[in-house]
């Protein structure tokens, strides 16, 4: 990884200025590629338990597929033996068993004997993250991703972009018919990470304008209006459903109330978004930085330690209460990646106290040295739990949260990568 630091007003006793620090995240990220390798099954990638083993069944997931190409890929640029063929399988799965050949798109799981899945609608959220996969395996020279990459940019552009409304739609039956009557932050919000991704790739400059119009809507209008808190839930005429999951508030995807852990991720993709438009075209909205800023302190504010303990719980209510007082490894992977950002943007000191705090408490609670991997998720006592999130699936935020402090804002992982390494 190349040694410079993006910025330059950065505190003297910076653990990114220290040679240790940078070989431990790499370490811990080159940790984390070799314990999710066995999930490659033969349509795609599946979850590991909590040993890293392939529990029977193991089904290919085509969300899991998609971040696991994404990952493969960016490492694959890095020269990282063994990351190359991971991301050629997922790119072939993609174009393979888990795409609808008929309507096209993706399900969320690979059709048995030629009929569609048991849930065969096609979500917004999957998608985001097929246009990931398909951008860094473009970057990454992998066989057959820049096609990925144009069916995907093609479903995505017809079916999900709203340019009336400036957000991604939801979802849809798999003939594409029946628009879920629902709109959500947290698919539009991983669709700004891709957006930039695609942007940097294609140099389609009208990517990087989309994400900003997700970004103006659900954070400069609907956020900065709740004083930095999210909700996200809403119908499609933009009402929100305050008691949406209110029966399923650990629910993994769409939980009861707001999540902490997102006003933090749609933090450090504020500072990424300002610093992408900065860089292409040479200016950007002041307000990317101040409601970035204002994002991260009502995360944190709201979500760390508010039972006593460390760690930044999933959810709270609309009274900025706990609800589910379990703490996901993503949450804090995104925390730490938001006090990064920054750190680097604003040279203020109180961010690396945050980065040290977070990675600390990582470090002693949620890497398992024993079993390998991160733990996906800690009880309010900081015991391994499975209320929301079972065995370790995930590699998609823990990696990135290795890799994101070492480096720029901007451009995009696949592309930083391509222009540092090479």
């Amino acid at each position: 990884m190349a040694e410079p630091l993006p910025a330059l007003m950065l505190p003297a006793a910076l653990w990114l200025r220290l040679s240790p620090h940078r070989r431990w995240l790499d370490m811990q990220g080159q940790r984390l590629l070799d314990f999710s390798k066995p999930s490659r099954v033969a349509e795609g990638f599946a979850a590991l338990d909590d040993d890293g083993n392939l529990p029977p069944p193991a089904t290919a997931d085509s969300t899991l597929s998609a971040r696991m190409t994404h990952v493969y890929a960016v490492a694959s640029g890095r020269g990282l033996p063994g990351c190359g063929p991971l991301a050629a399988h997922g790119v072939a799965c993609l174009l393979g068993p888990l795409r609808d050949h008929v309507h096209d798109g993706w399900f969320l799981t690979p059709p048995t004997d030629g009929a569609q899945p048991e849930d065969a609608r096609k979500q917004a959220y999957l998608h985001a993250f097929v246009a990931l996969a398909a951008s860094s395996a473009t970057v990454a020279g992998v066989p057959e991703g820049r096609s990925l990459l144009d069916a995907a940019l093609r479903v995505w552009e017809e079916h999900f972009w709203s340019e009336e409304e400036g957000v991604f739609r939801e979802s849809f039956a798999a003939d594409w018919s029946d628009e879920e009557n629902y709109r959500g932050a947290n698919a539009n919000m991983h669709s700004v990470e891709a957006c930039m991704a695609v942007a940097d790739v294609t140099g389609n400059p009208v990517w990087r304008q989309r994400a900003l119009r997700v970004v103006e809507r659900f954070i400069h209008t609907l956020a900065r209006e709740a004083d930095y808190v999210l909700p996200e839930h809403y119908d499609r005429n933009w009402t929100r459903l305050p008691d949406y999951h209110r029966d399923t508030p650990a629910d993994a995807l769409r939980p009861y109330g707001m999540t902490p852990g997102h006003f933090v991720e749609w933090s450090h993709l504020l500072l990424k978004l300002e610093a992408a438009l900065l860089r292409t075209q040479g200016n950007a909205p002041s307000w990317l930085l101040d409601d970035a800023v204002a994002l991260f302190h009502r995360g944190m504010e709201t979500g760390w330690a508010r039972d006593g303990a460390p760690g930044l719980v999933y959810t709270i209510d609309w009274n900025l209460q706990p609800v589910v007082h379990n703490r996901p490894h993503w949450c804090q992977a995104e925390a730490m990646t938001a006090a990064a950002a920054l750190l680097k943007r604003t040279g203020h000191a109180q961010y690396e106290q945050w980065y040290r705090t977070i990675w600390d408490y990582i470090d002693l609670y949620m890497i398992d040295r024993k079993r390998g991997g991160w733990i996906q998720e800690l009880d309010r006592n900081n015991r391994p739990s499975a209320v929301v999130y079972a065995g370790k699936a995930d590699l998609y935020h823990a990696w990135q949260a290795t890799i994101t402090p070492l480096l720029p804002l901007a451009p995009s992982f696949a592309t930083a990568i391509s222009l540092l390494e090479n």
